[in-house]
């Protein structure tokens, strides 16, 4: 998906692997990288048990605490677009797994460490996704 801008907001691919599998290869890879799962949200049995069916989908949260120290310190209210999220789910048969590009925080809190330390949290997302892929 992209913003008005043309701007990318996620970093997304395609995975040979199950849905099962490429979940728990992000969170492999996630702490292969020295990022932390914080939390796995189960989107597709949260719609479930509200009479929503939807194929799999699941987000998981992943932070730094040291990247999210620098950002937090620099403006708290960038605490909105944190933790960075990894997003895997199947349509159309594929599983796909999708990073929310921090980068993105530079559109709304214009500040030179922002953009540091984003940059760096990016670089980290695309690796777990290609890693995890």
């Amino acid at each position: 998906m992209e913003a008005s801008s043309a701007r990318p907001l996620t970093y997304t691919v395609t995975s040979a692997k199950g849905f099962d599998e490429a979940v728990r290869a992000v969170e492999d890879e996630t702490a292969a990288h020295g990022f932390r799962v914080l939390h796995v949200h189960d989107v597709a049995a949260t719609l479930r048990e509200k009479g929503f069916a939807r194929e799999p989908l699941k987000i998981v949260e992943i932070c730094n605490a040291g990247l999210a120290s620098r950002v937090l310190g620099e403006d708290v209210e960038s605490s909105a677009f944190m933790p960075c999220k990894v997003t895997v789910y199947v349509q159309d048969g594929k599983t796909h797994l999708a990073g929310a590009l921090p980068s993105v925080m530079g559109a709304f809190f214009p500040s030179p460490t922002i953009a540091e330390v984003a940059a760096q949290a990016e670089t980290v997302v695309r690796a777990i996704v290609d890693a995890a892929r």
